[in-house]
């Protein structure tokens, strides 16, 4: 299985969450062989879920500085999801470029969210970004 395909489970495991507030890690490896997950992924989607439930507050603190004009409340749950995701992997995880994060999230914004979706989180992810690296010039 491709990491992009890791990404959405990811993604739908966030979005569970939002729902039911919790996740059974459990019963996901249980339809691994439904969403053709190798085991390799396994610990990809663990960490993200897991890493976001650790940072919750810091991230959702991230989107809502960076979400001008909208309230977090208003956010919808699949673009809430996403942005959870691709921010996790931004901070978070070395091994993945930030491009590469912003990219697979607009991607999937596009496919799963709304008309406006790409643009929106694509507008959040850069604000990070690049508040992030103006901080990081100043030390």
């Amino acid at each position: 299985m491709s990491r992009k395909t890791a990404r959405e489970a990811a993604m739908s495991l966030l979005y569970q969450k939002i729902f039911s507030n919790e996740y059974d890690i459990d019963e996901f490896k249980s339809m691994i062989d439904d969403l053709t997950l190798d085991e390799q992924d396994i610990p990809y989607i663990e960490d993200i879920v897991e890493g976001f439930i650790s940072h919750k507050e810091e991230i959702d603190d991230i989107i809502r500085t960076n979400s001008k004009g909208w309230k977090f409340d208003r956010i919808s749950k699949v673009d809430l999801s996403i942005l959870r995701l691709a921010l996790y992997e931004i901070i978070y995880r070395d091994d993945i470029p930030e491009s590469v994060s912003v990219n697979e999230a607009v991607e999937l914004a596009k496919k799963y969210g709304g008309e406006k979706s790409g643009s929106f989180i694509n507008g959040i992810l850069g604000a990070f970004i690049r508040s992030r690296n103006d901080s990081s010039k100043m030390l």
